[in-house]
């Protein structure tokens, strides 16, 4: 079992992460984030950390760049069983994700829309498609949570066990991850080639 600490937090939809995050602070988990997310966050009243505090970066090019940084992807990839990891995660002050939240940008829905061209381009995802990846690949040390869908799964995880996951579950989140930026990207290559 893993023991959850410290969570990032990035998602576009904001509902149905009440409960999730009310869970998450009654089990002393830290939460990092950015932008609209962490106004939510402190709406329901709980701390979180910018990410920009841990980048010394502000969110930049009109919020296209915001987790794009080796402290955010050092502290979702660093392999904790590894000693070198852990000595280039202290010596750079790099801090250990353990847990990643992120519900992408609603690309298909924008397309469905009937966006503008230029809209659309704003929708496609990299910051959190990226997030994504990284959590899934790293699936021993982090749980990821690809989309809302997920929310539900990991807060009955949360409620049996507390904030600690086994391998197989994150694996089995890892696999749903790849299933989201997988169906993600499939959708932005068909817009492009339509």
């Amino acid at each position: 079992m893993k023991q959850i600490k410290t969570a990032l937090i990035s998602v576009f939809h904001k509902d149905g992460l009440e409960e999730l995050l009310a869970k998450l602070h009654t089990e002393g988990v830290k939460f990092l984030s950015t932008g609209g997310t962490q106004a939510f966050i402190e709406s329901l009243g709980y701390q979180s950390q910018k990410v920009e505090d841990v980048t010394t970066y502000p969110s930049i090019l009109g919020g296209r760049v915001k987790t794009l940084h080796p402290k955010v992807f050092g502290g979702i990839l660093g392999r904790r069983e590894l000693e070198g990891d852990r000595e280039q995660m202290t010596k750079y002050e790099i801090p250990e994700i353990d847990l990643v939240i992120v519900d992408l940008y609603p690309f298909e829905q924008t397309v469905a829309g009937g966006a503008s061209e230029a809209d659309i381009i704003e929708k496609i995802d990299i910051g959190g498609i990226s997030l994504i990846r990284a959590g899934a690949k790293n699936f021993n040390d982090v749980v990821i949570i690809p989309s809302k869908e997920q929310y539900r799964p990991l807060l009955d995880i949360l409620n049996a066990q507390g904030a600690q996951t086994t391998l197989e579950q994150r694996r089995q989140f890892a696999t749903e991850a790849f299933g989201v930026s997988s169906h993600y990207d499939t959708a932005i290559h068909a817009w492009f080639r339509s």
